[in-house]
């Protein structure tokens, strides 16, 4: 469990900002399985990005100064083993500056995560903010 508890929190902190530092978003490939997919649900929608969609954006806000000081985090986390498959069920907390307001939300995300010979890697992750 403790090498997956290693792979959610490098998630977490690739989008980490803080401190004019940069985020970590070229670690995250190496998280993934290929052809992962990553679904964010939002207003009733589910929007299915691929590794290098769901990047872009990420690095362009969090590199651009629009986010400045942004990191998010787990809160609670249940994971659930069977053998070499397991999905983490997470509450996240998320803070920083937008467009010099503070901001600040949570969600759940749900990760699906496949053993492989080179350790744990992510299959999916579908996320959907609070209201």
């Amino acid at each position: 469990m403790h090498e997956i508890d290693r792979v959610i929190a490098a998630f977490f902190a690739a989008f980490d900002n803080r401190s004019g530092a940069a985020p970590g978003l070229a670690a995250l490939p190496g998280l993934f399985l290929p052809g992962a997919i990553i679904v964010k649900r939002a207003a009733g929608v589910a929007e299915a990005m691929t590794m290098d969609q769901f990047i872009a954006p990420r690095a362009a806000l969090l590199t651009g100064g629009r986010l400045v000081d942004f990191h998010e985090w787990e809160t609670e986390a249940e994971t659930t083993l069977a053998d070499g498959l397991a999905l983490r069920v997470s509450r996240y907390r998320k803070a920083g500056v937008m467009d010099g307001a503070a901001m600040a939300g949570g969600g759940r995300k749900h990760t699906s995560l496949v053993r492989t010979e080179a350790g744990w890697r992510i299959a999916s992750v579908t996320w959907e903010d609070d209201a």
